[in-house]
């Protein structure tokens, strides 16, 4: 590992660890881990670049981000875990189960897809970089998060956007354009999905307009080891918009795959 990933841990049982998205950090997963860890070890993490945890490298790839949580995992005395992550962190969790497949007991994409981004995304994310670099990072993580979530969740989720927003102010401007160059070029890891002898469970927005949920009905036909739960009135931002669902969603998975 190249600096030390800052992170929480709570509870004893099955291990759960918990990956934010982009922007993010471990304290959006605070509610789910205060509930679990009643009969979880519930860790959650911050990627290097975000949250607490430093960046000390220019450039970055999802295999990178699964070396370092596997580097992590492994000083936690960890053999076995679940895996959740959120977007960004999904997209780490397709590319540890494809080097470490082993130490799953299940993966959960939450909100998440194994679709390499289109060329019209990658376009947008060039865009992205480009602002970053001309008018600095603080101004994109605050036009960045509201869009997340359904409009007509916005006006109830105020004081949540502004903490999210709060949070995304945390990630380095380093961190911010590696990482939305690594997604940029990240594999289609569908064949991972396809392949992968674990249970799945992916977690979807109805109204999600980053993780279309037509594409992620494509994604559970892939093989019988798949679940989708599709969640209404919901965007990107499951673990806020509905709370309660995506819970009890993801609590029974845990439960059938201890």
């Amino acid at each position: 590992m190249s600096k030390p990933i800052i992170y929480t841990d709570k509870g004893s049982g099955p291990v759960v660890v918990f990956v934010h998205g982009f922007c993010e950090s471990k304290d959006i997963w605070k509610v789910f881990a205060e509930k679990l860890s009643t009969h979880y070890r519930v860790v959650c993490l911050d990627l290097p670049g975000f949250g607490e945890s430093l960046l000390d490298r220019d450039e970055v790839s999802m295999e990178w981000f699964a070396d370092e949580v596997h580097q992590f995992i492994k000083l936690l005395g960890i053999a076995q875990f679940t895996f959740i992550g959120h977007s960004l962190g999904g997209y780490v969790g397709l590319a540890y189960a494809e080097k470490y497949a082993q130490h799953l007991n299940g993966l959960c994409l939450f909100h998440s897809t194994a679709y390499a981004d289109s060329e019209e995304r990658k376009i947008n994310r060039d865009k992205t970089i480009a602002f970053i670099y001309k008018y600095g990072a603080d101004l994109f993580t605050q036009s960045f998060i509201e869009p997340l979530f359904l409009l007509k969740n916005r006006p109830i989720l105020k004081n949540e956007i502004t903490v999210l927003k709060a949070i995304a102010k945390q990630s380095s401007e380093k961190g911010i354009i590696a990482t939305t160059a690594a997604m940029r070029d990240r594999a289609d890891r569908t064949d991972v999905l396809a392949t992968l002898k674990k249970p799945v469970l992916i977690i979807g927005g109805k109204n999600d307009a980053t993780i279309p949920i037509a594409k992620l009905e494509e994604l559970s036909q892939l093989s019988p080891m798949i679940q989708l739960a599709e969640i209404e009135d919901c965007g990107h931002m499951g673990m806020y918009e509905q709370k309660e669902k995506t819970f009890e969603v993801l609590s029974e998975f845990l439960y059938q795959n201890k």
